[in-house]
């Protein structure tokens, strides 16, 4: 099984700190963001890890991970993203890194507080499909969102404003080597990205998403107030142990 961390974008929501640097490397307390889903990464089991990235401040990812030994990882391969074309569109760039593997795609700027390592290994029995993490949230219309019916996921939708349940599908998603099938047809949004909602809503039609709910906090980094957050949650994790 295969890592692959999404780091791209412009982070135009964190300038005029992103006009120096990729937002992926401001700091969260004591670290670089992208320590932290190496971390979650690793915590899980997986050694191989592809960082998907662009922009003008690519290179600095090589200088600050290199070959990833300080990690402890077997290997890290990085991707190159011209532009912004969404989640989906960044994920296809890892299609021959992943050579027919099942993978983990964590987006750069999600931090949680617990360990995804139980989701993974039944991933790992799962064999075929896609498998998302939920999280209980106070704001579901900030994020997709998922529809219940009789406990399966019957579909997710992106930011409702009238959202049907309470949870928030978080930037964590497991996926087998169809994805990449399923990424190629697709055609841009409303705001000209490949959407990863309508990837695990491709797999939802096929009858092939199962879903895990994570206890204790989870953010994501990508506006001031949740940047200011996450660096609060991670002290206080750090000072509580």
């Amino acid at each position: 099984m295969k890592g692959i961390i999404l780091a791209g974008g412009l982070g135009t929501r964190l300038y005029p700190l992103t006009k120096v640097t990729n937002k992926h490397l401001l700091p969260i307390y004591d670290k670089p963001m992208i320590y932290y889903p190496i971390q979650t990464l690793v915590d899980a089991g997986i050694d191989d890890i592809m960082v998907v990235t662009g922009g003008n401040d690519a290179g600095d990812f090589l200088r600050l991970l290199g070959n990833g030994k300080e990690f402890g990882l077997k290997e890290i391969s990085y991707a190159y993203q011209e532009g912004e074309g969404g989640i989906a569109a960044a994920l296809s760039l890892a299609e021959h890194f992943a050579e027919g593997d099942q993978i983990v795609v964590i987006l750069g700027d999600n931090l949680i507080e617990g360990n995804i390592k139980p989701f993974v290994e039944r991933f790992r029995r799962q064999k075929s499909g896609a498998r998302i993490i939920l999280k209980e949230v106070p704001d579901p219309e900030r994020f997709g969102v998922p529809v219940f019916r009789n406990n399966k996921i019957v579909r997710i939708e992106e930011k409702p404003k009238q959202p049907r349940s309470s949870y928030a599908v978080i930037g964590i998603y497991m996926y087998d080597r169809m994805v990449f099938d399923i990424i190629r047809p697709l055609k841009p949004s409303a705001r000209g990205e490949l959407e990863i909602t309508d990837v695990n809503n491709a797999y939802i039609r096929k009858g092939n998403l199962a879903y895990d709910i994570i206890k204790g906090w989870w953010t994501d980094a990508g506006t001031f107030e949740s940047l200011h957050r996450a660096g609060n949650l991670v002290a206080k994790k750090i000072k509580d142990r």
